[in-house]
């Protein structure tokens, strides 16, 4: 009896054995796809003998053929967009500032990473003149985005993509897309994919450097009280 009692149990054991392996080995890959979604990948020039070294050190690159222009070096082309506000928001009105373009989605899992990283650098260098551009992908509606926006604390404009702005960029392939604009117009780095907050930091203070000097502020000089002298 004791002996026909412990097949059942070996044979429970084995089953419960199969079910934790499937279980840890699903979670495992989705650990490997979640790393892979947050992986740093560099745009590469459309030209396969360009040199691999215009990457970031350690980085990794999409294939020749999928990748995205390089647009490095190049005027940043114009765009026109409605912000959540409802005003019309050009990159023409950033004339003489750097500017981030970050091409996103609330969906995006990568994006969501970096955004606090864009508030915490907006409101370190807003007074230098320089700020974040974020161009909405979602196709849910300006509500959802606003939502988004309202509850992690944006701080940029965010804008919301009509099809013309990623075009003019060449067709933005990957999410978060980011383009750093000197204060000349000029792009002077970009990157498709996760990046850390160290080189996205890096690439503000090319941009901020480069295209000549900031556009001084207006001094703003106080009112005096009426019938003053």
């Amino acid at each position: 009896m004791k002996r026909n009692a412990l097949v059942p149990l070996v044979i429970l054991v084995v089953i419960v054995g199969l079910l934790w392996a499937a279980v840890h080995n699903l979670r495992e890959r989705r650990l490997q796809m979640e790393q892979q979604a947050a992986t740093h990948v560099d745009l590469i020039p459309d030209n396969a003998n360009a040199p691999a070294a215009q990457g970031s050190p350690g980085s990794s690159s999409p294939d020749t053929e999928d990748a995205e222009p390089d647009l490095r070096g190049k005027m940043a082309p114009a765009f026109t967009l409605v912000s959540l506000d409802g005003k019309k928001v050009s990159l023409a009105d950033y004339k003489g500032k750097a500017v981030l373009i970050n091409f996103w989605a609330t969906w995006c899992g990568p994006c969501k990473l970096e955004m606090p990283w864009f508030i915490d650098l907006q409101k370190k260098y807003a007074a230098q003149g320089f700020t974040v551009l974020g161009i909405s992908e979602d196709d849910g509606g300006k509500d959802e985005v606003q939502k988004f926006a309202t509850k992690i604390g944006v701080n940029y404009p965010i804008l919301l993509e009509n099809g013309a702005a990623g075009k003019a960029y060449g067709g933005v392939e990957y999410l978060p897309t980011s383009y750093y604009v000197d204060r000349g117009g000029k792009i002077v780095a970009e990157s498709a994919g996760l990046i850390s907050k160290d080189e996205i930091e890096a690439n503000i203070q090319k941009a901020m450097a480069g295209g000549g000097a900031p556009v001084p502020t207006p001094v703003q000089t106080a009112a005096k009280p009426a019938g003053g002298e």
